[in-house]
């Protein structure tokens, strides 16, 4: 199989999700074997950062990469959108410290380079081949990666937060299962308590109702409501009978299992190529997912 890239430049801009910090990031194409490097446009000399595990420098409730003293957070939706339409080789140049979020998805990113396609280079793609089972388990949290040799590439994660509105949901992506529709369209999700401790961390500057599904586990004051609703700078918010805040619709009703597919296998691209591998995951997140790809790269030196 050949290397792709982009066939032109596709051009985004938003808040970010934590830092609240407005973003212009544009998609451009780039020469094979270039990998996918993130390049802070609004910094002089235009540093790169290229998206490999070495370069992780926080986890913190998304992956952040770091060179050289420059950063750039929350990598993991468009490194997703890149890995699941296929695309080897891509420049991604950013005027601030933090990728847009948009909606909380991989979605806009997806209907832009989907309907033009990508374009084959002269060039073999590297494939990550896997030669024995990589295990990375958090003893803590009950979290593991299974990474297994296979003729494949493919995933199946399961979630599990021990919630009433969630449950268990277990999701399934291999590469007969088209991106694009089935996995680009999840937004990412929070708990309704955990808001103020988001915002105590400085985190989730940006977030909202638009780019976040909420979910709310037990009864909520009317006043709490409203706090949430100037937090939110939105009308007075409700609670659905299906335990969301505001008037919130699914797109999958495995929305949020799915999107932890999304984001792990953004994170597993860290890993520096495609993998040959069946992905195993259990209670996922941004930190195990990392600690593994950095172990994947390490066996495929």
């Amino acid at each position: 199989m050949k290397q792709r890239t982009l066939r032109k430049e596709y051009s985004f801009e938003g808040q970010g999700l934590h830092t609240g910090k407005y973003a212009r990031m544009t998609l451009c194409p780039a020469d094979p074997d270039t990998g996918i490097v993130f390049v802070r446009s609004d910094i002089a000399g235009s540093p790169g950062i290229a998206a490999v595990a070495e370069n992780v420098s926080s986890t913190a409730r998304s992956t952040t990469l770091t060179r050289g003293g420059i950063s750039v957070r929350t990598v993991e939706h468009i490194l997703s959108a890149l890995t699941g339409l296929g695309v080897d080789n891509a420049i991604v140049k950013v005027d601030s410290e933090e990728i847009p979020i948009l909606d909380g998805s991989a979605r806009f990113y997806a209907e832009s380079i989907s309907p033009d396609g990508t374009v084959e280079q002269d060039a073999e793609r590297k494939w990550l081949e896997i030669k024995e089972e990589i295990n990375i388990v958090d003893g803590k949290t009950g979290s593991y990666v299974k990474i297994s040799p296979s003729d494949k590439f493919e995933f199946n994660v399961t979630i599990d937060f021990d919630s009433r509105v969630l449950g268990v949901q277990t999701v399934h992506w291999d590469e007969s299962v088209d991106y694009a529709s089935q996995v680009a369209p999840c937004r990412t999700f929070c708990f309704f308590h955990e808001i103020m401790k988001l915002i105590s961390l400085g985190l989730a500057k940006g977030g909202n109702v638009q780019n976040a599904i909420i979910i709310v586990e037990k009864p909520v004051s009317k006043c709490r409501l409203r706090l949430a609703s100037r937090r939110f700078r939105q009308p007075m918010l409700s609670v659905t009978p299906q335990g969301y805040l505001s008037n919130l619709e699914l797109r999958f009703p495995d929305e949020c299992g799915r999107h932890k597919l999304l984001d792990i296998m953004g994170d597993l691209r860290l890993a520096g190529g495609f993998l040959k591998a069946n992905v195993t995951a259990y209670k996922p997140g941004h930190r195990i997912n990392t600690l593994t790809a950095k172990s994947i790269r390490e066996k495929t030196k």
